[in-house]
């Protein structure tokens, strides 16, 4: 039975992965914030070290899922997004390398927001990162410490593009829009209506996931993306579709970005020839699935 070790089992994406390993026969064990809420839970602050080397010395994983890092690019402190997604990133590799036999995969979480905003629209694993935040930048830095460990853990490291569905927070863009449809609002504000992005649905993120677990490949990094660039205004359109009805949509100046790339989509070629990964969902798929499901 394969021991699953995912750290931020509690999070958008680790709740959807926790339930797909688990429904294949998968141990699953979590390193979470708090109080932990079950047997399948371990409390563990990533930042202290000797808590981390406990931890995995309890679980003994025979793979490990890295989700958990501060996320919010807005965080008021600076040093913390490098303490959580840089440091706290060590001391795990550090306390899988001093188990007596190490994972069969280490899976580690990055970000497509490390590529910045790139010149090109279709953002290959080959474009140069060049990241414009400190969110950015703590998981580029990641990803360089992470390379340094390649030859002693069998690492795979992911950088995934925008993907939404049930559950996620509605301070994100796709679950605003729909719980203003769900409402049935009459007004919703947003910012440019013809920037389009690419957005997954976490379900395909999560097949991803599992086939980069699954498969022999390691020491490299692969975009998890759908290939395809969707405009906000193509989303709303397949809204008031799917809702029946109309919503006046209200550009508010403070959500338009200056300077900002008018079409960015990832490639995720490199995956498919790995793995043989193919999204799944198309983005009206999943808008309707959030429309229609209750609450998570």
């Amino acid at each position: 039975m394969q021991t699953v070790l995912i750290t931020g089992l509690r999070s958008f994406t680790g709740h959807y992965l926790g339930a797909a390993l688990r429904a294949r026969g998968a141990r699953v064990v979590g390193l979470v914030q708090g109080i932990p809420q079950g047997a399948d839970e371990i409390a563990c602050d990533l930042t202290d070290a000797q808590a981390v080397r406990a931890a995995v010395a309890q679980v003994r994983p025979t793979h490990v899922v890295h989700l958990a890092a501060l996320s919010f690019v807005g965080h008021a402190d600076a040093r913390a997004f490098y303490d959580v997604n840089l440091f706290g990133t060590l001391n795990l590799l550090e306390a899988l390398a001093g188990l007596g036999a190490p994972p069969n995969k280490v899976l580690i979480a990055s970000s497509a927001n490390v590529y910045g905003t790139p010149g090109v629209e279709v953002i290959s694993e080959a474009v140069c990162p060049a990241p414009v935040n400190h969110y950015a930048c703590s998981k580029l830095a990641m990803e360089h410490m992470v390379r340094t460990w390649m030859d002693r853990l069998p690492i795979v490291m992911t950088r995934p593009f925008n993907y939404t569905g049930v559950g996620q927070d509605e301070k994100f863009l796709i679950p605003k829009i729909v719980s203003h449809f769900k409402r049935r609002a009459p007004v919703v504000e947003l910012g440019n209506l013809d920037v389009a992005r690419d957005f997954s649905d976490v379900r395909d993120v999560v097949d991803a996931y599992t086939a980069l677990l699954d498969g022999p490949v390691q020491g490299e990094v692969f975009n998890i993306c759908s290939g395809k660039a969707v405009a906000l205004r193509e989303v709303i359109a397949a809204m008031n579709a799917l809702a029946g009805y109309a919503i006046e949509v209200r550009v508010n100046p403070a959500f338009v970005r200056a300077n900002e790339i008018p079409v960015l989509r990832g490639s995720h070629e490199k995956l498919t020839q790995a793995t043989g990964f193919a999204p799944r969902f198309a983005l009206n798929d999943t808008l309707y699935w959030m429309l229609n499901s209750d609450p998570v």
